[in-house]
């Protein structure tokens, strides 16, 4: 018997309830797996606590964050790989971080930070963060997602709500449990390419997230930058096609949705296809989308006071939000800052500082880091979510130890660290070392699937929960990745 651990929903009265769901098989259906002979069980496995957290936000700096620069600075090493910054005390004995994050110093107390994770996927190549699969680039640093690639812990989560028969929707919660922001990543690439990732893979395009759109901005008018001279990128996340007319209300959506259920009801009649069935999923979570997260995307009711303390960017506009769907009961919601060009170059290589690593880090990313993560975990503790939230960030990779003749750090992938912060979380604490330059694992290395599993077990999920490729191979969900059990709660 394979067990799956359900996501946990809050009933009536306010009580969160987990039930273990059982299938004896996987069975491939329209490109996707479904469970055969779903059985619902009212016992949980005895060797298993409910998850913590009901949500995570992930916050992903797109392009490689040089975390020597950030969470692990080395102030003995020689110059040509020590930072120009300083370490800072934290609000955790004995932690120190850069003194230009000096708002998360705070938090550090409520955080712990992996620092000897390493991993052989290549560079600037996603899927080992969203999934654990450790897949060498395809020789290309740039990797595309594919249909037989494994799913991302969004898309497993959105897989587990689809077959759990307790995961009933309450008025005004969420009916689909991912959602990606602030746009599918690499879509400011030139030429666009969708990094692989944070899909669903072999298990069906069902389950991939709800990607937002958004049209960037600044403030400074069309001035010529240079490729590493980023500017404060503005805009908020929206749900492509959603606005509805003003005489559009929730009824009616709801009326046109089942309007649209009963014509697809008898071309359904006519063939019965998989890919058809697959096609409503996607339509039936667009239109849930819309009913009950779209307020969600609107700021406007927002105090300006609170926008702005999130830094009234692009990228603390989408952490608001992500905050916002969490309350309305999404549960996994990733918030990208990726590349942005645009029409002319905004913020053309994100966090991936070849050149200038310095002067982007403390004049741009540092600071708009700082500011949004610093919000988001008081937002949520004013609320009382964090207890429930889970807040993870992470890039694919690092950055080399030595700075190169452009002032800038190139592509690393044997050491960098993840922070992890708020819900399942023992907080204060670091696992892992690096080396004396920031280079190698020196105690205690972790692989991105331990991240994964770690993020599964804070959920309730069971890591070792599987599910089958496209070959029928059974494969887990956290490929193979064990829970860090010295930052757990």
């Amino acid at each position: 018997m394979i067990t799956l651990l359900g996501s946990p929903k809050r009933c009536c009265d306010g009580i969160t309830r987990r039930q273990t769901l059982q299938a004896g098989a996987l069975s491939l259906l329209g490109g996707g797996f479904t469970l055969d002979n779903l059985l619902a069980a009212e016992q949980r496995r005895p060797d298993r606590r409910p998850g913590k957290a009901k949500s995570v936000i992930l916050l992903y700096l797109m392009g490689g964050a040089a975390t020597q620069d950030m969470w692990d600075l080395k102030p003995d090493a020689p110059t040509g790989i020590r930072s120009e910054f300083r370490p800072i005390a934290s609000s955790a004995p004995g932690v120190q971080i850069c003194e230009h994050l000096p708002k998360m110093a705070r938090w550090m107390h409520r955080a712990a930070l992996v620092r000897s994770v390493n991993h052989r996927g290549g560079c600037h190549n996603p899927l080992p963060s969203f999934t654990g699969y450790e897949r060498t680039s395809r020789g290309n640093a740039f990797d595309a997602a594919e249909t037989g690639d494994p799913p991302s812990m969004g898309s497993v989560c959105e897989y587990l709500r689809q077959h759990d028969p307790s995961s009933v929707q309450r008025a005004g919660e969420s009916n689909t449990d991912y959602i990606f922001m602030p746009f599918w990543m690499g879509r400011d690439r030139r030429p666009p390419l969708r990094w692989s990732g944070p899909y669903a893979g072999f298990l069906g395009p069902r389950y991939d997230p709800v990607f937002t759109d958004c049209d960037p901005y600044t403030l400074s008018g069309p001035t010529a930058r240079g490729q590493f001279e980023p500017e404060v990128v503005r805009g908020t996340p929206f749900l492509p096609n959603s606005n509805l007319g003003a005489d559009m209300t929730v009824d009616r959506l709801q009326r046109r949705r089942s309007l649209v259920q009963q014509i697809d009801g008898q071309l359904r009649q006519l063939e019965n296809s998989p890919l058809l069935a697959g096609h409503d999923r996607m339509q039936q979570r667009a239109f849930d989308v819309l009913a009950s997260t779209k307020s969600a995307f609107d700021l406007s009711s927002e105090d300006v006071r609170l926008v702005e303390r999130y830094g009234a960017t692009l990228f603390g506009n989408s952490a608001l939000i992500a905050r916002r769907l969490v309350q309305a009961g999404v549960r996994f919601v990733t918030v990208a800052w990726d590349l942005v060009e645009g029409v002319r170059l905004l913020d053309p290589t994100g966090w991936d500082t070849h050149g200038r690593n310095f002067p982007t880090l403390k004049g741009n990313h540092l600071p708009g880091l700082d500011q949004t993560y610093s919000a988001l975990l008081a937002d949520l503790d004013e609320r009382g979510l964090l207890d429930e939230t889970l807040i993870v960030v992470m890039s694919e990779m690092g950055r080399t130890p030595r700075i190169n003749p452009q002032g800038g750090r190139d592509h690393w992938t044997n050491c960098f660290a993840v922070l992890l912060a708020g819900a399942g979380i023992q907080g204060g604490t670091v696992y892992g070392a690096s080396d004396e330059h920031a280079a190698f694992v020196k105690d205690r290395p972790a692989s991105p699937a331990d991240i994964c599993a770690t993020i599964y077990h804070c959920l309730g999920i069971d890591p070792d929960m599987m599910v089958r490729d496209r070959t029928g191979r059974p494969v887990s969900i956290a490929n193979g990745g064990r829970p860090i059990r010295e930052i757990l709660a």
